[in-house]
């Protein structure tokens, strides 16, 4: 089962089928710990439409309301790495180094709604950065009581010329206008996501595709029901909330994001999350 959040309102899919939630908002209709159930229901109790297709092309938003977007640092060795090549300079690697294999994760904040951006539209890179890539994360839907009900497909917008100056400037290079993006929809299911489940980037620059590549979930160090409990710890979430889970795909040092790049970031069951470099 999916669900998108489109201009008029919220849109179930179902066995195939389209359904147009009625007298509810977002916030809702998401922070339910029985969504799988609440969205079965419609095929009982609603028509559903006939153009639901059209109606996601022409006006998906990202699946967001009131809820915050948090992220997960260091859960891939690749990420590790990536990172402790990127602040060798400034005497930052070995932070994460220890931070890998801590108990404790690392857990920061990203994004609100208003510096989300859906499917189809544009992401930023910071005017005052040299080194900027996407992160490909998958990302946990998560009720106001800390149950995961669901995944979307989340990019992490980075600097990794400003991490890797020190790693205090952790929430410069993270968090910014355009920083984030999210969707194209949540897939909700009562059943973990298969450990085998890929995650896949591709990256295309005036109609060539310049970075591809891919890796599975079970790549990820951490137990996602860990990550909530720790970010769930000190943090009340009323409407909810989604955690990137960390990216394993680290593009090569000398790659850089420019404007125009098409970013698609690929995830099965989920779909394809697009944006373009604004």
């Amino acid at each position: 089962m999916k669900l998108y959040k489109i201009k008029t309102g919220i849109l179930a899919e179902s066995s195939g089928k389209y359904y147009l939630v009625k007298k509810t908002g977002w916030d809702e209709f998401f922070n339910d710990n029985h969504l799988a159930a609440k969205i079965r229901k419609l095929e009982k109790t609603a028509r559903p439409v006939k153009n639901g297709p059209a109606l996601i092309k022409s006006s998906i938003m990202a699946p967001i309301s009131n809820q915050e977007i948090w992220a997960s640092g260091v859960t891939y060795e690749n990420s590790k790495l990536g990172r402790q090549e990127e602040s060798k300079n400034s005497g930052g690697g070995q932070f994460y180094a220890h931070v890998y294999t801590a108990e404790r994760p690392e857990l920061f904040f990203k994004a609100t709604a208003q510096r989300t951006v859906a499917s189809g539209a544009r992401v930023r890179i910071r005017k005052d950065s040299t080194w900027d890539v996407p992160e490909p994360e998958l990302t946990l839907a998560i009720t106001s009581s800390g149950k995961i009900i669901g995944y979307t497909i989340g990019n992490d917008m980075s600097s990794r010329s400003i991490e890797g100056e020190n790693p205090l400037y952790l929430p410069q290079a993270k968090t910014y206008e355009g920083c984030a993006a999210l969707g194209p929809c949540i897939y909700v299911t009562e059943q973990p996501l298969n450990r085998d489940t890929m995650i896949t980037l591709q990256i295309t620059r005036a109609k060539k595709v310049i970075f591809k590549e891919e890796i599975s979930i079970s790549r990820i160090r951490r137990k996602f029901e860990d990550l909530v409990a720790y970010l769930f710890r000190e943090c009340a979430f009323p409407f909810g909330c989604f955690l990137m889970t960390g990216t394993g795909i680290v593009p090569p040092r000398e790659f850089t994001l420019k404007k125009g790049d098409e970013i698609k970031i690929s995830i099965d069951p989920i779909g394809t999350l697009i944006n373009t470099v604004g």
